[in-house]
């Protein structure tokens, strides 16, 4: 049984720091699977990522709540799919109850460690699967909410590894990237005073923050303070053609995290044949293989952060090796392709048939 109609439930859509969610719809429009994407508010950013457009995206997002009923009854989705166990997931509960199709859900992170739902066990069990997209996360939903393994189902989300690809050449100057909403959880105090010690070291280095959130004011006071008012940067949010940019200039990569689920920044980075240098936190450890494809530092530690990325920044053959691997990596276990064909898989088992 082919599936042919599938609609979402996310918070808000499009969302820029959620690439995933757009992703994920395109490759499915890509493969002829008709979406419609119920949106629980009305995006506030002006900036969006052009592949929305590319797709077709918006004319299948609707955002008034009062429609979402009617509009499914017209469309027949045979799955609904949310993105976060938390308000997406009650709505599409709550939707295909009515409708008398299955639902399944993705958790990404703050909907799992932070704040998850009270009855996050009760909505498992309501699902047709739980998605999560690292192991960190499948084994810590079946240990804290009881959740059953096998109705879990561990999909990463993937990066377009056609787009995302090594340049032909990179700047001479050595370039720390980081792709990240700047918010308390990214931890990116920590990145800086690694900077710091970088600078105190005599390394040569440029850093871009790309993203932007609540932390920016105490960021730039940090900066400030650290003086690195001259090496870091902060760029403001960009549309995925210009993070694409970044990375295609970067030498390594950075994040420096208090908690993840699965970075898709990191992914994009691998893909771009950029080796990273995270905080071992949730998932991190599953993308980068330190040493590898990249190095993973204890969390918290800014002297650790800072020789892992001194090291790479002073040894261009080691970043270059481990940045091929990286690349090789993205493609074998990252790739969209390969996450939306794990998701049909999934769908397609629990389906409501065609009439």
């Amino acid at each position: 049984m082919m599936l042919r109609r599938i609609a979402y439930v996310v918070n808000v859509f499009p969302k820029l720091s959620e690439t995933f969610i757009a992703g994920e719809l395109a490759e499915l429009r890509r493969r002829d699977v008709d979406v419609r994407i119920l949106s629980l508010r009305v995006p506030q950013e002006e900036l969006r990522h052009e592949i929305v457009s590319r797709a077709g995206l918006a004319e299948r997002t609707v955002f008034d709540s009062r429609e979402f009923l009617e509009l499914l009854r017209t469309f027949r989705p045979q799955v609904l799919h949310a993105h976060f166990a938390t308000e997406p997931t009650a709505a599409a509960r709550a939707l295909a109850a009515e409708l008398q199709v299955p639902f399944t859900f993705t958790a990404h992170g703050y909907d799992i460690y932070r704040k998850p739902p009270a009855d996050f066990a009760d909505r498992a069990a309501a699902a047709g699967a739980v998605v999560t997209v690292s192991e960190a996360n499948a084994a810590y939903i079946a240990t804290t909410f009881g959740v059953p393994v096998a109705h879990i189902q561990v999909v990463p989300c993937g990066v377009d590894t056609e787009r995302f690809r090594p340049p032909e050449q990179r700047p001479e100057t050595p370039q720390i990237v980081c792709v990240a909403r700047l918010n308390p959880v990214k931890n990116l105090g920590l990145l800086l005073e690694a900077c710091a010690i970088l600078q105190s070291r005599g390394v040569k280095f440029r850093c871009v923050l790309v993203g932007e959130g609540p932390c920016r004011e105490e960021l730039e006071v940090a900066r400030s303070r650290l003086g690195l008012e001259s090496v870091v940067e902060l760029v403001g949010a960009a549309e995925q053609a210009a993070v694409l940019e970044w990375w295609q200039r970067a030498t390594v990569a950075v994040l420096s995290s208090h908690s993840e689920g699965m970075p898709v920044s990191l992914m994009e980075a691998a893909a771009c044949g950029v080796p990273a240098v995270a905080t071992a936190v949730g998932g991190v450890p599953e993308l980068i293989e330190n040493g590898v494809t990249g190095l993973v530092t204890p969390p918290g530690d800014a002297s650790l952060l800072a020789t892992a990325l001194e090291r790479l920044l002073q040894n261009r053959e080691l970043a270059t090796s481990l940045g091929t691997a990286a690349r090789r990596r993205a493609e074998d276990r990252f790739s969209i392709t390969r996450q939306v064909h794990r998701l049909l898989e999934i769908w397609q088992r629990i389906a409501r048939t065609e009439p």
